[in-house]
């Protein structure tokens, strides 16, 4: 069994690399997977998500789940759920907005992930993105065996 407090940290220069990042971040994903994406508002979690499904052969639009709370993107090897808990005010709102049965069979990019703590499936990475001037830094954090397998493996990713 690895230890689960593996750390890696990246610096992204502009979105460009952020959609790359994510690109690379989506090659060792697994079914089940969950990840916890923590960031100010427009530090580029989205962005991240947006290449993240490129990389996998989405071609359709990638917005914010922000009004939505949950998009959902069948790909062919799984269930991609990507959540903005952004407006959520209380974590039970989770449970209201009928996510108390989230698919242990796909991947779940959660943003917010504190609006509701308590309710989530556990995360087996943390990616926190940090706006540091017109760039980005980049921590991603294992939580979990699963999650510094995985870190391993894609990181450095490219």
């Amino acid at each position: 069994m690895h230890p689960s407090n593996h750390t890696v940290r990246f610096h992204l220069a502009d979105e460009a690399a952020t959609l790359a990042f994510g690109a690379c971040l989506a090659r060792e994903l697994k079914p089940g997977m969950t990840f916890y994406l923590e960031g100010d508002l427009g530090a580029g979690k989205t962005t991240l998500v947006r290449g993240l499904l490129r990389a996998l052969g989405y071609s359709g639009r990638v917005k914010s789940p922000t009004y939505t709370l949950a998009e959902i993107y069948s790909l062919p090897a799984f269930e991609l759920y990507h959540f903005d808990l952004y407006r959520l005010h209380d974590p039970r709102e989770w449970l209201d907005a009928g996510f108390r049965d989230v698919s242990g069979q796909a991947v779940n990019l959660i943003e917010w992930p504190d609006k509701a703590a308590g309710w989530l499936p556990l995360p087996d990475v943390i990616v926190r993105l940090t706006i540091t001037d017109d760039a980005r830094d980049v921590e991603c954090e294992a939580k979990s065996p699963r999650g510094t397998d995985y870190l391993e493996t894609c990181c450095p990713p490219c």
